[in-house]
This record gives C-alpha cells, structure tokens and sequence, in this order.
C-alpha cells in the first residue's frame, strides 16, 4: 500500500484486521509470533513499532518480516513497506487470493503522473460494479472487480492530492463490493478476509471513516459465522468507532446493530441478538432524514426485519419468525433478489420446523426459482439447510418436486461453477 503523511495505513489496517489495536499490543504479538517461529533472541522495541508506523517506514530485518507476516498473514509489500519482498526460510507464506496476485507492488513515492480526473474516471466504473452485484453473476463479475481493485492499486502510487484520495476511496469500495462477493456469493471466506483488509488499508488512504465503519462491520462476519464471538466482537468496536468518527446517520448505526445480532445469532447468543435488534429498530424509528453515502446498499427497514425473522427462528419463536419474514419478503423489491432467496429458505426453515412441509416446499421451489435467476451461495446454503429438515416426508410429491428443482442440471452446474 502507498504511504500517506499519515504514517503507514497499510500496516494500522491489517493490525487492526488482526484485532491488535496498540503498538504495545503489536509489540507483544510479534515477540509471541518470533517463539512460535523459534527465531533465537528474537525481540522487537517500542523504537521500532514507532518507526513501521510512521510515514515512510524503512524495510524490517529478516527475522522481523517473518514474524510480521506470520502475525498478520499478508505478504510485506502490502503492509506499506513497499516492494519488500518476503523472507526466504521456513516461515510460512500465507495464502493469497488470486485476484491480489496480479497486484503491482506501489512505488515507494506518489510519483503524480496521472491526469487529475484519474479519480473521477475509476470510481465511474466502480459506481457501475455496484449497480451490477444485484444481476451479474458473482463468478463474472468476481473477476472484473478483481482486475478492477489491482488496476486501483496500480494507479494509487501515480496520483496525489484530490485525485489520490477520491481514487483510495473508489478503490475501497471496489474492494469492499470484491470481499462482499467472495464471503456471500462464493463462500471463498479466507480469501474475503483478505480482501477487505485491503478494502481498509484503501479507506485509511482515503481518510474516509463511514468507508473503514462499512469494511470493519462486513469483516466481523468473518468470525461472527465462525462462532469466534471475542475477534467479532474487536472487529465491531473498531467499526462503531470509524462511524462515530464519520459522523454516521442513523441507518449505518442501525446495520452495524443488525450485523452483531446476526453474528451473536451464530455465536449461540440469541437473547443478545435480540436486544440489538431492538435498539436498531429504535434507532430507525426515530431518526432524521439523512443522506446516505452512495454505496450504502445493503441495508433498509426491510433488511432489518429480515435479520430480525432469521434470530426468531433460530431462537424457536415460530410465530414472530414467520410474521417478520413474510414483512419482509412484502417490503422487498424487484431488485433484491438475494435477500429474497435468503428469506424464502428462512420461512421453508419456519414451515418445516412447524410440521407443514407443503407450505415449507412452496418457499423452497420459490427460492429454487430466483436462484435460476439471480445466483448466491449464502442463500443456497440456507435452501439445502431447510431441505435437510424434510427428510420425514421424503417420499411425498412435494418434497420430490423440490428434489427435481434442487438436483437439475442447471442448478447442479450452477453450484459447482459459481
């Protein structure tokens, strides 16, 4: 990552990625990572941690890159120390995702080279990636914003000023739409996890708060689904912080909300999730009218409703379940075919756990049916989970008209390319 005169963004972002929020923290893990590595008399000073955070950081020594790359799972030119190469030894080389791999290393100085309207003529293209997630297929369009996001890293090196952080802030939220693409439509969750660390270290270039709030809060998804609810949790209070800073409007408050009750949902914390829920629908009930940031795209009432029936029924509230996901199946539009894949298995789950699996079968081949249209593996996910619990009427036309649907050709192909 290029460097700023605010010191060295790329190494802040993927510190705070990692959920490390101090120097002294990032002090501590590395000397813990030096021993699980066996570097001998490995140590790291305070003098040190100040100088890879300040502008301009110079190169570590051998046994600190390997300790930096093993702590925070990215190679070293993307920890802003420029075109440094990694370490030869027995350090492990972390995994990185193929649309990172084609990433130009940034020059060491804004050189300036690029016409001032280089930031306008990216984030155009960008704004047009956002308008497609909703129809695109993930897989193609996967691989535009990829090139997309390694075009932006290029570019950032060669630009300043206006132009530099209008094109950081285009580039976060081509990475952000990139780590949204990977963890929701693909399942590719460590390659997401990487990805929206340099959707942050972007949005640190950008200075723009309300971006770093959106990448932290799609980043706590990462552990949230996982169940590994305190590196959730860390991510979450670093998102409400850049929110803060950015002086958010209530909507964004609100999905920061909707996002740890999902993630407390899946952490076995339902009561929790519940109480959150609460807070975001007052929190929309009485705000202002605002403006939104244009991204914003993800989020309304009608999403949060959707949140609020996938904690009832995970917590057994039948009735409230059902109600709240048919609200929010009303609410959606012609667009948020998705979402609605998403809530349609969510009620098959509801009818299903009721012991009405024709009503259940009715949602599914919905569902089945906007896939064909409107690909995405989450809601996939959700459509296999709610067929799972049909087993007992297996034999029943009902549950075999969904068996044909889910097993065609079409649909078989469609999960295993996409």
């Amino acid at each position: 990552m290029a460097r700023t005169t605010d010191g060295n963004t790329a190494l802040r972002a993927a510190m705070l990625a990692a959920g490390i929020g101090s120097n002294r923290a990032l002090r501590e893990a590395l000397e813990r990572a030096g021993r699980t590595l066996s570097i001998p008399q490995y140590s790291v000073s305070a003098r040190q941690i100040a100088r890879w955070l300040a502008p301009n950081p110079p190169r570590p020594r051998d046994d600190h890159q390997r300790a930096l790359v093993e702590l925070l799972r990215m190679p070293l030119s993307q920890l802003g120390f420029g075109g440094a190469q990694q370490p030869a030894g027995p350090g492990p080389t972390p995994v990185i995702p193929p649309a990172t791999r084609s990433a130009v290393p940034h020059p060491a100085q804004a050189d300036g080279i690029q016409p001032d309207t280089i930031g306008s003529a990216y984030a155009a293209i960008t704004a047009a990636h956002r308008h497609m997630y909703w129809s695109v297929a993930p897989a193609t369009l996967h691989r535009s914003v990829a090139e997309h996001a390694a075009l932006g890293e290029a570019l950032l090196g060669q630009t300043s000023g206006v132009a530099r952080r209008v094109l950081a802030a285009a580039l976060a939220e081509s990475a952000l739409l990139l780590g949204r693409i990977e963890f929701f439509d693909l399942r590719q969750v460590a390659a997401a996890d990487g990805t929206f660390v340099r959707a942050l270290q972007a949005a640190g270039t950008a200075d723009d708060a309300l971006l770093g709030a959106a990448v932290l809060g799609h980043a706590a998804f990462v552990p949230g689904w996982a169940g590994r609810r305190e590196e959730m949790a860390d991510r979450m209070r670093g998102a409400r912080a850049y929110a803060r800073r950015g002086g958010a409007p209530a909507e964004v408050h609100a999905w920061l909300d909707a996002v740890e009750a999902e993630c407390l949902t899946r952490c076995q914390d339902v009561r929790g999730a519940l109480s959150v829920l609460n807070r975001a629908s007052d929190l929309l009930a009485g705000a202002e009218p605002a403006v939104l940031p244009e991204w914003f795209t993800w989020f309304n009432p009608t999403r949060l409703t959707a949140f609020r029936g996938n904690t009832e029924l995970i917590a057994g509230h039948l009735p409230q379940a059902r109600e709240s996901l048919a609200r929010a199946l009303d609410g959606l539009g012609d667009s948020d075919g998705k979402q609605a894949v998403v809530v349609l298995a969510d009620l098959a789950t509801v009818e299903a756990r009721a012991r009405r699996p024709e009503d259940a079968c009715r949602h599914l081949l919905a569902a089945l049916e906007q896939l064909r249209i409107t690909w995405y593996e989450t809601g996939m996910e959700r459509v296999r989970e709610a067929r799972g619990l049909l087993t007992e009427w297996e034999d029943t036309a009902a549950v075999q008209a969904v068996d044909d649907r889910l097993y065609s050709w079409p649909a078989t192909l469609s999960s295993l390319q996409r």
